[in-house]
């Protein structure tokens, strides 16, 4: 499989493919974006928003932006353009049903990480959903009860982030396996 993969910027092309994958893994949650609010994300930030593609379709993708730590994108709205901000944040990471458990989350989030110290980032954060708290905290992403209410993206939702300057990363793993509990959301697999 690697002789086939590539991680690259999501393309024009792409669109159909990612809002397809993006339905599949979060219209169940309530959580679904309208393809508008899902460009805008990338156009705000096309340097940091990656499509992982297998044979040279697409497998999966991750859309981020930088905006202020403790916030977060209004699923309803489309972005004006990005803030300054030394602060990333991992707006949504998918694979494609049929590649899920190869690893490729892993890939796209390693590889976010790599771009975002070279633009010189600070923190990642994100919002974890769908029972996907246990799987972020695994790769060093800490939850702050101080943040923004997270109403908007359901219940369970947990506002999170993690230093770009600590020793673990999101490519090495936390060296503390996470506890048992439910499998991973798709969204996450």
């Amino acid at each position: 499989m690697t002789e086939d993969l590539l991680i690259r910027p999501v393309a024009e092309g792409d669109w159909d493919a990612v809002v397809a994958m993006e339905s599949s893994a979060y219209s169940g949650l309530g959580l679904s974006e309208e393809r508008t609010a899902l460009r805008s994300r990338a156009d705000a930030s096309p340097t940091t928003c990656f499509v992982v593609e297998i044979a040279e379709r697409p497998a999966g993708y991750l859309l981020s932006l930088p905006y202020p730590a403790g916030r977060y994108p209004d699923l309803g709205q489309v972005e004006g353009g990005g803030f300054p901000s030394r602060n990333l944040h991992l707006h949504d990471i998918v694979i494609a049903a049929a590649h899920r458990r190869q690893g490729l989350a892993h890939r796209l989030l390693a590889h976010l990480e790599k771009t975002a110290r070279a633009q010189g980032y600070e923190r990642i954060s994100l919002v974890a959903v769908g029972g996907s708290e246990r799987f972020w905290s695994a790769r060093g992403f800490t939850h702050h009860a101080d943040a923004a209410a997270v109403d908007a993206y359901h219940e369970g939702a947990r506002y999170m982030s993690r230093s770009l300057t600590d020793e673990a990363s999101p490519s090495r793993p936390a060296a503390t396996p996470a506890p048992a509990g439910p499998p991973l959301p798709p969204e996450v697999s």
